[in-house]
């Protein structure tokens, strides 16, 4: 079994999660591609950081498909906060970061 703690930094809420891997060829989305893994539920759980990556209480919100964009792009406009953790809305596993493009 493979893990993989997506923190830097030890913290209480730095969890480590499984990784998953592709059954056929894949290919990792480029930075502006949307993964493949958020195509699949109907909704993802949110949540936001703030540089020292500590959740920003407040930000966590499970969000259906639809209003996924709105919802980060709103999160990421914000200077309080790094990135944004996506994770599954039912088993709250970790899919993916976004972060600010520079």
């Amino acid at each position: 079994m493979v893990a993989h703690r997506p923190f830097s930094i030890l913290q209480p809420y730095a969890e480590t999660g499984p990784i998953f891997i592709c059954q056929s060829d894949c290919s990792a989305p480029s930075a502006t591609e949307i993964p493949q893994v958020l195509e699949a539920s109907p909704e993802y759980l949110i949540k936001a950081y703030t540089s020292n990556q500590r959740i920003k209480y407040g930000t966590g919100a499970i969000v259906p498909k639809e209003n996924f964009t709105s919802k980060l792009s709103a999160l990421l406009a914000r200077s309080d906060l790094a990135f944004v953790d996506i994770r599954s809305a039912k088993n709250n596993c970790w899919l993916t970061r976004v972060t600010h493009q520079t």
